[in-house]
């Protein structure tokens, strides 16, 4: 059965972070399957993957790298439009995702991160109050 609470106002919700200066890979983020997942996938074309680290927290998924510029000697360029340097992205998440389930995939410059959602009962602990 679909989750319900994934269906928000996307237009109120900011929930992918660019960073300011330097490279900033293109992202898609989006929910599907049964068990539900969310999918991210990266434009990271001409990017090492040795260059590239991804790590999650509660809701959270950080991806990190960096897009060398490829130094040759004699050239004068006319134009540069490909981005290059450090780039830090990070995903905040409408629910809870299992980190310890998560897999990720490269294929033709696109890097697919596939992040299972927790089922909030699962998050969610019920605190008893004792009397004293």
């Amino acid at each position: 059965m679909p989750r319900r609470d994934l269906y928000v106002d996307w237009s109120r919700t900011r929930y992918v972070t660019r960073r300011e200066s330097g490279f900033s890979p293109n992202i898609d983020v989006y929910y599907c399957g049964e068990p539900q997942r969310a999918i991210v996938k990266v434009d990271l074309a001409g990017v090492k993957l040795s260059e590239v680290g991804i790590e999650v927290s509660g809701r959270h998924l950080a991806i990190i790298g960096e897009r060398h510029v490829q130094e040759t000697e004699g050239r004068v360029y006319q134009q540069v439009e490909i981005p290059s340097g450090q780039f830090r992205r990070v995903v905040e998440f409408q629910v809870e995702v299992d980190a310890e389930a998560a897999s990720a995939t490269y294929e033709d410059g696109i890097l697919r991160i596939e992040l299972p959602l927790r089922d909030p009962s699962e998050t969610t602990r019920r605190v008893p109050i004792g009397r004293k």
